[in-house]
């Protein structure tokens, strides 16, 4: 039976600015990626946020960003690499200390935004993410978007690692996401996302926003919980997945 884990960004809510809907999407996903303070959420809703994930028995990842609340980490940033690698450590080990508080394995890495699309790109950068994950702790997964430099790099220093794809977003033949700055970037009928998700789990493949086929490997698919109808679309990906005799595990499970 094919396998694979269902992730969901989580903990973005900040102060008193709420976002997204992390109570009621947790009991739908099998993973959290939890926001680390600096791109969003703050040290009271990671707390908040690895307790609800216990409870519903939900795997726990860091999801690191670039410092920027107000961008909210989207928007690159000229770091050096030695600023990359302790930024990294910096908000994964302030999750973990939160993980081991509620006896919580902290299970994986997710960077995000700007930096996780720096990481799928830029080789140098890719490499300091997963060296920096290494030093936290070698057994966490890094995901990654499929067939890209930052899982090349993830498993050249011993990581292992979850090649994500995505359910709403559409991709350039090379195999990149395509920007959210060009039209067409989001997918928004609710079908064509779950036949795009179903694809990439049973065949391995999709169609770029040009029209040609690429291959692409899906260890973990990439919901979103907030917006009108996310709760609907993610139950809509759980029935089709199960119709279809996809079993929905955690990373690495």
């Amino acid at each position: 039976m094919i396998k694979v884990d269902l992730n969901c960004d989580l903990g973005e809510s900040f102060g008193n600015y709420k976002m997204g809907n992390d109570e009621a999407v947790l009991p739908l996903i099998t993973s959290a990626n939890v926001a680390c303070g600096f791109h969003a959420g703050d040290e009271n809703v990671m707390a908040q946020t690895v307790r609800f994930a216990k409870a519903h028995n939900v795997s726990v990842g860091a999801h690191p960003g670039f410092p920027d609340l107000k961008g909210f980490g989207r928007r690159n940033l000229d770091m050096s690499l030695d600023e990359i690698y302790n930024m990294m450590v910096y908000q994964i080990g302030a999750l973990k200390a939160f993980c081991d508080l509620n006896d919580v394995t902290l299970n994986h890495v997710k960077p995000h935004g700007a930096l996780y699309q720096m990481g799928a790109k830029d080789r140098a950068i890719a490499k300091t993410i997963a060296e920096a994950v290494y030093a936290v702790d070698p057994n966490l997964y890094l995901v990654g978007l499929s067939n890209s430099l930052l899982l090349e790099e993830a498993e050249k220093v011993g990581l292992p690692t979850a090649s994500e794809v995505f359910a709403d977003r559409r991709y350039e033949k090379d195999g990149q996401l395509v920007s959210r700055k060009k039209p067409g970037a989001l997918i928004e009928d609710t079908s064509e996302a779950i036949q795009q998700v179903i694809r990439m789990v049973t065949e391995g493949k999709t169609t770029a926003i040009t029209g040609e086929e690429i291959e692409i490997s899906a260890d973990t698919i990439c919901v979103h919980g907030d917006g009108a109808h996310a709760l609907e679309f993610v139950k809509q990906i759980r029935e089709k997945l199960s119709e279809v005799n996809v079993n929905i595990v955690k990373i690495g499970g």
